[in-house]
Parts: C-alpha cells; sequence; structure tokens
C-alpha cells in the first residue's frame, strides 16, 4: 500500500469512528507505530485532524482532504450504477432529532451595512454599522440543520482568493458535521451585498455567486458515499444547474427525500421540479414560479396550486408573520408565525429550511417539522447575523410555549 492511500485510509476511518490509536492503525495498515505517528504528524500540519496522546482525534470528518479535490469517476456511468440498485432506508429514529441531511449549496462571503431605511435611487446614506461575515443560502441552511440537531454534510466550491481559508475556517468551527469545499481556478469566492434596515428588520440583497456557479459533474459524483447515508438532500439556486439537477438525479436513485428552496429564483428550477419531494417558496419566488402574485393566504393557495401542476408533489410557502401554508395530499394546512422581535431577518429563510431538513430527517411528519422550522426562524430574527442560528433546545422551548 501506498503511503497517500495509507493516510486516505487513515482519514476515512476517523470519518467513520471520529478518533484512534497508534496501535491500532499499526495493526491495521501492518506497518510500524513510528510510521504512522509520521503519517498522524503530516496530516495533523495539513489540518484533517488533531494529534492526542497515543493516537488521533478527528477535526470535522471529511474535512480539509477534499479541499482541492481531484475528479473522480463518471457521473453517467455513476447515476446508472446507482439507479439499478434497491436502497431501503430506517426511517425510524432512537434519539431526537438524529437524521443525516446531506447539503449542496453555496458559502458567500457577506458585507452587511445596517441603515436607519433603505436608500432611495440615486442616494448615499451613511450606514450604522458594517461587517463582514460568513453567508451563503448552502452555508447558512448547513449552519441551521446541525444547530437544530442533524448530522449534516455540506458541500460547496470557493475561489483560490483570500476568502478560501476564511470559508474553512468558518465550517471548521461550525457544528456542520462534515464537509467538502472545492476550489474553481477562474472565479472568486461568492459575494453579497445586505443592507439591514433599522425601521423593521427587512433586508435588500444582492449576489454575486462566483465559485458557486462552477461545480463540476465529477465533484457532485463525490458527494455519491454521503447521499447514501443520508435521509434527507437539501438544494438551493444560488449554484449552477447542471450541478443541482445531478445532485438530485443522484439522491432520487438513492431514494433520498428532496427538499429544494427555490432561492434566489431562476426559471430554471422548473426542470428540477419532477424530480424534487418538496419545495419551499416565499411569496416572491411563489409569485414568480406560479405567475400568480401572492399576497395573502387566499392567492397563496392558488399559487400553491400551480406549483404543485408544475410536477412537484408537496410545497409549502413562507409566508413571513403570517406564518407558513403547507400543500399536501390535496389538503392545505396553515402554519401560524410564532411571536418573534424581528432584529434582523437576513438569514429566516435559510433557519427554517435547514430546521426543516433537520426534522424531515428524524422522521417527523411534514405538518410537524413545518410547525418545528416555524418555531426555529422565529428565534433566528431574533438573533443578529444570517449565519447566526439558534439552537435545538430553543426551537423545543418556543414550541411549548404554542
Amino acid at each position: 500500500m501506498f503511503a497517500e492511500e495509507r493516510r486516505k485510509g487513515i482519514l476515512d476511518y476517523l470519518d467513520k469512528h471520529e478518533r484512534a490509536s497508534v496501535p491500532f492503525l499499526s495493526h491495521m495498515f501492518g506497518v510500524t507505530k513510528e510510521t504512522i505517528r509520521a503519517d498522524l504528524r503530516l496530516l495533523a500540519s495539513q489540518g484533517g485532524l488533531k494529534r492526542c496522546h497515543g493516537g488521533a482525534m478527528v477535526i470535522r470528518c471529511g474535512l480539509y482532504r477534499s479541499l482541492i479535490s481531484p475528479a473522480s469517476g463518471n457521473f453517467d456511468v455513476l447515476l446508472q450504477r446507482v439507479q439499478s440498485k434497491k436502497y431501503k432506508r430506517d426511517k425510524k429514529r432512537k434519539n431526537p432529532m438524529s437524521g443525516r441531511v446531506c447539503i449542496l449549496g453555496s458559502f458567500n462571503v457577506d458585507i452587511v451595512a445596517k441603515v436607519k431605511r433603505f436608500p432611495r435611487g440615486g442616494e448615499s446614506l451613511l450606514a450604522e454599522s458594517s461587517n463582514l461575515g460568513p453567508g451563503g443560502k448552502g452555508s447558512n441552511q448547513a449552519t441551521a440543520a446541525s444547530r437544530a440537531g442533524a448530522r449534516v454534510h455540506f458541500v460547496s466550491k470557493v475561489g483560490k482568493d483570500q476568502f478560501s481559508q476564511f470559508a474553512c475556517d468558518h465550517l471548521a468551527s461550525s457544528a456542520i458535521h462534515s464537509f467538502r469545499l472545492y476550489q474553481s481556478e477562474t472565479e472568486p469566492t461568492g459575494n453579497a451585498i445586505i443592507y439591514v434596515s433599522d425601521e423593521n428588520g427587512e433586508n435588500m440583497i444582492a449576489i454575486y455567486p462566483g465559485a458557486n456557479k462552477t461545480i463540476t459533474d465529477e465533484e457532485i459524483a463525490e458527494m455519491a458515499a454521503e447521499l447514501s447515508e443520508s435521509n434527507v438532500l437539501l438544494v438551493q439556486l444560488e449554484n449552477n444547474i447542471s450541478a443541482i439537477l445531478g445532485a438530485i438525479k443522484l439522491a432520487k436513485a438513492m431514494g433520498v427525500t428532496i427538499v429544494m428552496n427555490p432561492a434566489p429564483y431562476s426559471q430554471e428550477v422548473v426542470q428540477c421540479l419532477p424530480y424534487i419531494d418538496l419545495v419551499t417558496p416565499n411569496e416572491t419566488e411563489a409569485s414568480q414560479l406560479s405567475g400568480i402574485e401572492v399576497t395573502d393566504i387566499h392567492s397563496a393557495k392558488k399559487a400553491a396550486l400551480a406549483i404543485v401542476a408544475l410536477g412537484v408533489p408537496q410545497v409549502i410557502i413562507t409566508l413571513g408573520s403570517q406564518g407558513a401554508l403547507l400543500y399536501q395530499n390535496n389538503q392545505f394546512q396553515l402554519i401560524h408565525a410564532f411571536p418573534a422581535l424581528c432584529i434582523d431577518s437576513t438569514g429566516a429563510g435559510d433557519a427554517f429550511n435547514g430546521a426543516l431538513a433537520a426534522a424531515l430527517a428524524d422522521g417527523r411528519s411534514l405538518l410537524q417539522a413545518a410547525t418545528y422550522a416555524c418555531a426555529f426562524a422565529s428565534l433566528a430574527v431574533e438573533l443578529e447575523g444570517a449565519s447566526n442560528m439558534p439552537s435545538h433546545q430553543q426551537a423545543v422551548s418556543r414550541l411549548s410555549q404554542r
């Protein structure tokens, strides 16, 4: 066995078992303890694990070893092979919120300016404060699902710039169980310019996706191992549609529940709808997707029916302070919003989707999951920053107040 193969084997073992001793690894790979110690020193220097007395612990499962991951395999061949298999999933969970969620999505650097009100056309305003921080719908939703208790694997792509290490450091220090970051040769790390109004906590966002739009078929193919162990795949629309559709088809072939948050809206989403199980637009996205302007509950119901006619069986339209409208099995259910003191609504949709995916992965019904997600999102708007998410216990406490 070559040294690189042995080191990959060590990382694979730690990915599953979290820790291992030097004597165990020495016996497992048939090499001396000193050889294993040298391997562990090298892997620790690369950031993939942490040395401890007599062995090593993984820092975060499946992390840095794939920061720049080589292409592996042909996606079409992989998909055909997967489609020929039958996947069975155990929907019963012993521990609360113990499901597995795989998320393909964006990582962006957020530049946030807090203003008294939104500027008018041609107007310059002095911001009350500004900051630079982690963001992107995929990253935020992965954080939310993790904080909601799910075991999350996150896949994203950044540039070869000063923000790639920023992304890696943020994800490694988060509650996300594992992630794989790729790097684009041509595009920078995605970024977003965000205004947050003091008047009502509402926001305006302009996004440049950058590297998020350059994910390849080979990189999607590398998701197969994590997808095969996941209960839910959660995607948005900040990546290139070919990558999103590839991940969806792969998950579909594996029997994984697929949730799509169609944001930011693109007409390309229509080609994905026949493959997914649930779509979660907000009022604006539901209007764009259905062609029916959503202004109240009545118009939201019309929009939901129009969206279902496009091929997706279940819809949740999030309605801000009015709650969320669920359509399932030819029935509507309105989930009322939980009272909240809104400080920053920037991450509300991401909080809802991440918590929803976590609850679905845990085997909750769609109604239960959506109600939990509403409670979780109500807590998120009380926190400043799109990536700042509440905990599972806080959401359970808020649920008990209803």
